[in-house]
């Protein structure tokens, strides 16, 4: 389809151009070419600055959310990552409490940590901040996120109220929101809001409004807004069945091509995946293979979801699909059973998602057979939670 050409010649011609050219005779993509990467100290590693924060983080720092043995955690601080990014809601309160444990006997001045709350009112907000606050001992935290609200949530009145009360106290430095839905849309409201400093946003390679995607975050940083990408990974898949990985170092790196982008977040649950991630942060340049690796000419679907919200009008049950496909490829992709198991339970689903429909009237602009991820993935709410922890 022309649509999908045309995106996919942007997308190879935005990695060229961020970094200058791929030069024929190394076949390399060079950081070197970009604003505000070079290393600090002797360690080698990339840093920028988190907009108008000030902050200076590595370019690549770990999204705690699937991390449950803090070794990995002591592990990324200790080989140089300075940022942590966590929420309320991440493994039913043990990620926060791990961190908690983990970070008492550390310099306070030594990190910085984010977590994210979500909320329809006051009430709702700072109960859960306060519980945050308990379970990670800390004083204050360095960026506290409004956990995906839509454009229009980031721009109520009542609920601004609510964070720049937080902010006021000095429990949370700076405010951000966290988006992997419509994601242009919010990081313009957030500009718009003149209260939030960072956006925490989906950002990745297989994103069909990527043009849009990244003029919105250059506006964000044009405006002094801190920008962190997270879903950088895309799935970490091509296919269900797990013999087809996606090279994510390729995929890491394609972001950090985007200077107004300053840290990412992925997530890891290995030692051997934070390895790659400490080469990253090094060396962000980019390899024809690797390139070609990410398949930017390709129309595999893989797994991840664009969050568009285009499906949820069709669907006669006006099932959350984006929620649902985000539990698919937890499942599928990250073979992280629990928190595709806690996604699912979150949703408060029908005993069978799909029970009333005899055909799917669902069309994914991804091409998703939406029907049959959904029976897929709603088999899990039937396994004891005990048989997936």
């Amino acid at each position: 389809m022309k649509k999908s050409l045309d995106r996919r010649n942007f997308l190879k011609l935005s990695a060229a151009g961020a970094a200058g050219s791929i030069l024929a005779g190394s076949g390399t993509l060079h950081a070197s070419a970009l604003r505000n990467t070079k290393p600090e100290g002797s360690n080698g590693i990339i840093y920028r600055t988190l907009g108008k924060t000030g902050i200076r983080v590595p370019v690549v720092n770990l999204g705690v959310m699937r991390v449950d043995n803090p070794r990995i955690v002591t592990m990324a601080l200790d080989g140089g990552m300075k940022f942590l990014d966590t929420a309320y809601s991440y493994q039913n309160g043990r990620n926060e409490e791990m961190l908690g444990e983990l970070l008492k006997d550390r310099p306070r001045d030594s990190y910085y940590i984010a977590t994210k709350i979500r909320g329809e009112n006051e009430e709702q907000l700072m109960g859960q901040f306060d519980v945050s606050m308990k379970r990670l001992q800390l004083d204050y935290v360095d960026i506290l996120h409004f956990h995906r609200p839509t454009a229009e949530q980031t721009l109520d009145p009542e609920l601004l109220s609510v964070f720049k009360k937080i902010k006021e106290s000095g429990r949370a430095k700076f405010l951000g929101v966290s988006t992997h839905s419509n994601e242009p849309e919010v990081i313009r409201a957030v500009i718009k809001s003149n209260v939030y400093d960072v956006v925490l946003t989906s950002y990745n390679f297989r994103m069909e409004y990527y043009a849009d995607l990244k003029k919105a975050v250059a506006e964000a940083n044009a405006a002094g807004i801190g920008v962190i990408a997270q879903k950088t990974m895309a799935g970490a898949y091509w296919d269900r069945e797990r013999n087809d990985p996606i090279n994510t170092k390729a995929a890491l790196k394609f972001v950090l091509q985007d200077e107004n982008v300053h840290t990412s977040i992925p997530g890891v649950t290995a030692f051997h995946e934070l390895e790659d991630n400490f080469e990253v942060n090094k060396d962000i340049s980019m390899t024809e293979q690797e390139i070609k690796d990410l398949r930017l000419d390709e129309q595999t679907a893989g797994m991840f979801c664009l969050g568009c919200e285009k499906c949820i009008a069709q669907c006669p049950q006006k099932l959350p699909v984006p929620d649902i496909m985000r539990s698919y490829m937890y499942a599928y992709g990250y073979r992280d059973l629990s928190l595709a198991r806690e996604t699912m339970d979150s949703l408060s689903l029908n005993a069978d998602a799909c029970g009333n429909c005899t055909s799917c009237s669902v069309k994914c602009v991804q091409g998703f057979n939406v029907a049959q991820k959904i029976r897929d993935i709603d088999r899990i709410r039937h396994i004891p939670s005990d048989f997936l922890t």
